[in-house]
């Protein structure tokens, strides 16, 4: 008999948590003892771990971190669901000899669970991982029964890209254009609403032209995910936030769009 460990019991940890729990032996670990149950962390302390899954916020120490949690559970294969830096997969795995799989999570933190079930958990693993077939039959076995669909991607630098260039920041530079059309409208004196009903049918027939709620980016995902990846461009997301918000905030703007600001104060996604 054996364990599973998730490490970092926050928003994507413990609905992690929650899911594996109910498939196999599975427990939660954090650095802050009042988020585990330890009566069962101490009932299962001496079981084997097989999978360790990594859920612990992104920091310069991650490797680090994560080579300590390797030492401390000494799993057969480690499952990172955290958006993590392009070449952080490789890294882990020229520092370890067990397997490393990189599994991006997509959903809002809210209705985790939910949306675990409903986007596809794509995940990779290096070519050289050692075990990696088994590894990897594994894990989609193991999401399989936690209701979870996967697809294996080809190489660990796409995902950790994908999960950044093509979610996070693609939403950031959507409510950008929000943001700025919706300071020309302030600038002209004409309602948003109105202005971009212009687009709804476009938008119905082609699919390309969506209307965004021009709040502020918030949360923990799209502004923090920038700092994950050298690129000057990409750093213009925070940039027209920052300046944005100091539209929004002036007396004259913020009483004319207060209900609008009360409702979308805050836009996130993992």
């Amino acid at each position: 008999m054996k364990k599973d460990v998730v490490a970092g019991i926050g928003e994507i940890g413990k609905p992690i948590l929650k899911l594996l729990s109910k498939q196999n032996i599975t427990v939660g670990f954090d650095l802050n003892p009042d988020l585990m149950d330890q009566r069962k962390f101490k009932r299962y302390k001496n079981l084997q771990t097989s999978f360790l899954h990594i859920t612990i916020p992104v920091t310069g120490k991650f490797i680090n971190n994560v080579l300590k949690l390797d030492k401390k559970f000494q799993p057969e294969c480690i499952v990172i669901h955290s958006t993590i830096k392009p070449g952080t997969t490789k890294k882990l795995q020229e520092k370890l000899s067990i397997p490393v799989i990189y599994s991006a999570t997509r959903g809002i933190h809210k209705r985790m669970i939910y949306d675990l079930k409903r986007y596809t958990k794509f995940f990779v693993i290096s070519e050289n991982a050692p075990r990696g077939k088994w590894a990897s039959s594994r894990f989609v076995k193991l999401m399989k029964r936690c209701g979870i669909k996967t697809k294996k991607m080809s190489k660990p630098e796409t995902l950790e890209l994908a999960k950044i260039i093509c979610d996070t920041s693609y939403l950031g530079w959507l409510v950008n254009y929000a943001q700025l059309s919706n300071r020309i409208a302030i600038q002209y004196g004409i309602d948003y609403d109105e202005m971009w009903s212009f687009s709804d049918e476009i938008h119905k027939l082609l699919g390309n032209r969506p209307k965004m709620y021009p709040g502020l980016i918030g949360g923990h995902c799209v502004i923090p995910n920038l700092d994950l990846i050298e690129n000057d461009i990409l750093k213009f997301i925070k940039k027209i936030n920052s300046n944005y918000e100091k539209v929004i905030n002036k007396p004259k703007n913020r009483k004319k769009f207060q209900k609008l600001i009360s409702n979308i104060t805050s836009v996130g996604i993992l």
